[in-house]
């Protein structure tokens, strides 16, 4: 039995976090292992989820492994890996994402289109899915969806990430609507400007908004660190948070309370 004192503890839980690879993702898994869960970290690349576990020492709470979380087979895979290894699944991160080219709509191939919307909705959906059976045996269970905050305003991204986070909190109220009742718990986090490696400015193009600028102008007059996430991330996933359902929680620095468009 692992045991972790403080608050929001997740003492023998077992918590499964995708985009583990980097990020938010990695920051969550540093997060709930501190408070004494057991922690799937998945990625698409098993390369990086090793090197997340690596670098936390390789705790033998930690569980690396690769999922698409676009596909269906590989999701299932993932998932009955986790039962199999620990019986139970208390709390999904629903963290993987993928940026697009900030293009504008008449420029978006479909290719692209269909490649975000699979990661960014159609993966939360999949994982969803293939963990609710599980949640429901229990009688319990949490999932947290990372939306952002383009999920409420436009400019943030180009079209195809725009539509796919508004689509990520119309996802969460109608699971919240479908599952609250039976024990599940379902809400989503909307990070806004977040120092991670999608953000940096490898990933820019040449339709990318200017980031530093824009984060001149918020309130908060800095970025986002991914440890301020998943310290969110275990609030919400906590029984502290029981009465917390359907909730979109912002965490942008007052991106969305400015004054002005930060663009």
């Amino acid at each position: 039995m692992r045991k972790v004192n403080g608050v929001n503890n997740y003492n023998n839980k077992v918590v499964v976090i995708t985009g583990a690879g980097s990020g938010m993702g990695r920051a969550m898994v540093g997060e709930f292992l501190s408070r004494g869960a057991y922690v799937a970290a998945l990625d698409i690349n098993l390369d990086r989820a090793i090197e997340t576990v690596k670098r936390l020492d390789g705790p033998p709470a930690a569980f690396p492994h690769q999922v698409d979380v676009s596909d269906e087979r590989s999701v299932q895979t993932a998932v009955d890996a986790i039962i199999a290894r620990w019986g139970r699944i208390d709390l999904l991160c629903n963290n993987a994402g993928v940026l697009d080219g900030h293009a504008p709509a008449h420029e978006v191939s479909l290719e692209e289109w269909n490649r975000v919307m699979a990661v960014n909705l159609t993966g939360p959906f999949l994982m969803s899915r293939a963990v609710i059976p599980q949640m429901l045996k229990q009688g319990k269970g949490a999932i947290i969806n990372t939306s952002s905050t383009s999920g409420f305003s436009a400019a943030g991204g180009g079209s195809a990430y725009t539509a796919s986070k508004h689509g990520v909190i119309g996802l969460t109220r109608q699971m919240t609507f479908e599952y609250g009742a039976r024990g599940i718990r379902i809400n989503a986090i909307c990070p806004g400007a977040t120092a991670t490696p999608m953000a940096m400015p490898e990933h820019t193009t040449s339709n990318s908004p200017d980031m530093d600028l824009a984060i001149s102008k918020v309130p908060a007059r800095r970025w986002c660190k991914p440890e301020e996430i998943a310290r969110l991330a275990a609030f919400l996933g906590s029984d502290d948070a029981d009465y917390v359902h359907g909730s979109a929680y912002v965490m942008d620095g007052g991106w969305l309370t400015a004054a002005r468009d930060p663009f």
